[in-house]
């Protein structure tokens, strides 16, 4: 007969709790305190009777990007020829769309015609830009209309910067998040990727410098490790076990949440409440992937918003 670890702990006279160490117990009652990120709120990720879920829709501008980030996906997808066109990608009357998952969207001229355009045709649908904030000045802020903007930062200091993403714009990225935080109509995220062996001492700096710079929040996201950029992150010094952790993620977390609002991935958040004490302590994640796929379909978009169509 099989027994789960409390029916074999009861067995052998011994209550469940006793074998439970106390990280253990600090990990998930910090998972069970733990509110969705602002940007996975309305994702069927968070639904786990979902059996294939989507992510919010997204409205793709570009697959280039001004930064060649070791860790990216969207690069990967270039290369294996996966990466979406521009267009919408979704459905009618969505929760959130996100603008854009692959590429950096601003370097896109029609970033504020894109914005507009999503703003007059979803006018319920909260709107989400996903950037690496380095070509995010005033005068183009003031000239979009977002209710929630996450930007990219996976260093505290210009040299590591450079170092993950080849792009001397450490302070530029620095500004970006300085607009967005003291501009308190939209909700500002700072996303950070966790890459231990590469930046584990940076994440709670990172956490503290957004937080002096009114940054609402943090999105700390697991690291997916696409086969085509192994050599670059060994070269980096990633710690492949620990990247695929769930202790050392949460941890990573909960030392963030001392300056900052933290959040951990939606969908992760979903798995790991269902989780007993020993078994997210003793966890490991997937963390290797292909190449990602967007699951959702593009459809075409009339050019003029409702109220102009006849």
């Amino acid at each position: 007969m099989k027994y789960n670890w409390e029916e074999f702990a009861r067995k052998m006279g011994v209550e469940p709790k006793i074998l439970e160490n106390k990280e253990a117990r600090l990990l998930k009652k910090f998972i069970d305190d733990l509110m969705p990120p602002t940007h996975c709120q309305g994702c069927q990720g968070l639904d786990l009777s979902i059996e294939n879920p989507v992510h919010h829709p997204s409205y793709e501008l570009t697959p280039s990007c001004n930064h060649d980030c070791i860790f990216c996906y969207s690069k990967v997808a270039l290369k294996l020829k996966k990466a979406p066109q521009p267009g919408y990608y979704g459905w009618e009357n969505p929760y959130a769309i996100t603008v854009s998952q692959y590429g950096e969207p601003l370097i896109s001229p029609k970033i504020v015609e894109a914005n507009k355009m999503l703003r007059e045709r979803f006018p319920d649908a909260r709107l989400d830009l996903q950037t690496n904030g380095s070509l995010l000045t005033k005068e183009l802020w003031q000239k979009l209309d977002f209710d929630l903007v996450m930007i990219s930062l996976d260093a505290a200091s210009r040299e590591k910067h450079k170092m993950i993403t080849n792009a001397n714009t450490f302070d530029n990225v620095v500004n970006a998040l300085k607009i967005v935080g003291i501009d308190k109509s939209v909700r500002s995220v700072v996303r950070t990727i966790f890459m231990p062996g590469i930046n584990d001492d940076d994440i709670p700096k990172i956490a503290e410098l957004a937080a002096s710079l009114e940054v609402d929040e943090m999105m700390l996201q697991p690291l997916t490790i696409h086969k085509l950029n192994e050599e670059r992150l060994k070269k980096a010094g990633l710690d492949f076990e620990r990247a695929e952790s769930i202790r050392e993620y949460l941890k990573a977390a909960m030392e963030a949440k001392k300056y900052i609002d933290v959040r951990i991935s939606g969908c992760q958040l979903a798995i790991y409440r269902n989780l007993d004490a020993l078994t997210l302590f003793s966890a490991k994640r997937i963390g290797r992937d292909v190449a990602p796929i967007v699951k959702r379909k593009k459809i075409e978009l009339e050019e003029n918003s409702p109220q102009d169509q006849k």
